[in-house]
Parts: C-alpha cells; sequence; structure tokens
C-alpha cells in the first residue's frame, strides 16, 4: 500500500473554486477522463448536496505495467461521490475505481475549504490510497501509480484555473449582454420621443 498527499492553495473564494469543481470535466488538461454520468443528486435536510457521479477514463498505463498486469484494456470506471456543504464551507470529494479492483485499487480524497487566514483564497488537501494486489513487483507498481497520480493532481489544479477562467468569461458574456439588452429598451424609449 502507498500514501500520497497534497496541500494546494487557490487564489479564488470557495464558491468560485468549488463550483469549478463540480464542472471540471471534460478539459484539455485531463483528456483520459471521458465521461461523466451522474448518478444521484440530493439535498439531505442540513442543506448538503449529495451527488454520486460515474467517471469513465482512459488510464495511462505504461506498456511494462501492462505486461505486469497482463492487461491491454485501459479503460477504466471510477464512482465518486461528493458533499457540498455551504453552511460549513466544505467540499468533500470520495472516489474509487470500480474496474480492476481485483489488481489495483486507489481510493482518493479531496477537501477543498477556505484558507483558514485569507477567505479570498481556498486550500485544496488531497490524498490517494494505493493497493497493488496478485502481482509481482506490488511496490514498485505503487509508486509509479502514486508518481502518475502527483502528475494527474498537478493537471487537474491546471483544470480548475481552465474551469474557472472559461466560468468568469462566461460571466462577463452574460453581463455585457444583460447591459446591452437593458439599454436597447432604454435607448428605444428616447429616440420615440
Amino acid at each position: 500500500m502507498k500514501i500520497w498527499t497534497s496541500e494546494h492553495i487557490f487564489n479564488h473564494p470557495w464558491e468560485t473554486v468549488t463550483n469549478a469543481a463540480m464542472q471540471k470535466y471534460p478539459n484539455p488538461m485531463n483528456p483520459s477522463v471521458f465521461g461523466v454520468d451522474v448518478l444521484d443528486r440530493n439535498v439531505d435536510q442540513q442543506g448538503r448536496l449529495h451527488s454520486k457521479r460515474l467517471l469513465s477514463t482512459e488510464w495511462g498505463l505504461p506498456s511494462i505495467v501492462r505486461s505486469i498486469i497482463g492487461n491491454t484494456r485501459t479503460c477504466t470506471y471510477i464512482q465518486e461521490h461528493s458533499i457540498v456543504d455551504p453552511k460549513e464551507k466544505t467540499f468533500e470529494l470520495q472516489s474509487t475505481n470500480i474496474t480492476f479492483t481485483n489488481m489495483v485499487s486507489v481510493d482518493e480524497k479531496l477537501t477543498y475549504r477556505p484558507h483558514p487566514e485569507d477567505p479570498e483564497k481556498t486550500m485544496l488537501t488531497q490524498e490517494a490510497i494505493i493497493s497493488v494486489k496478485g502481482v509481482s513487483l506490488s511496490s514498485y507498481l505503487e509508486g509509479l501509480m502514486a508518481s502518475t497520480i502527483s502528475a494527474n493532481a498537478g493537471k487537474g489544479r491546471e483544470a480548475m484555473e481552465w474551469v474557472i477562467r472559461r466560468l468568469n468569461s462566461e460571466i462577463e458574456e452574460l453581463a455585457i449582454t444583460a447591459r446591452g439588452t437593458l439599454r436597447t429598451p432604454m435607448a428605444a424609449a428616447v429616440t420615440e420621443k
């Protein structure tokens, strides 16, 4: 078993980061995630949003790993459960693979919270527990997978920034459109007098 952990600070408020995290896929930084299906979404009595999603991914396993585990199929499915608590300002996301579980399990947990010293920033803590079983060189493979997860985490943070830029651009376009729509009727009323 190998445990990988990471912390990152986003220079955006918690609401912005949480909104982006919910819309993270698809993105050009993580093309391996090619499908996202919402299986269930509900709000509990405490006002927390629970979501269960199924992610379809293409694991880019190195050829040596594929030869060791004896599998050329790299399409995997990941189940994801998240809880957004707007009162406590926490967003917790847990995911685990449901493909290849007889050989590999990757359990990941991400937590987004406002930065304790600056509410305009958001702190992300990330942990992955990797277990490879039933194959030789399992410790080596766990280390290799931890390196891959680390690289993918960097791509994931880039993707979050990309989504935030896209959302900000959409908001700006809507504001411009709304201002244009509001001015048009007023301009027409002035010219009619």
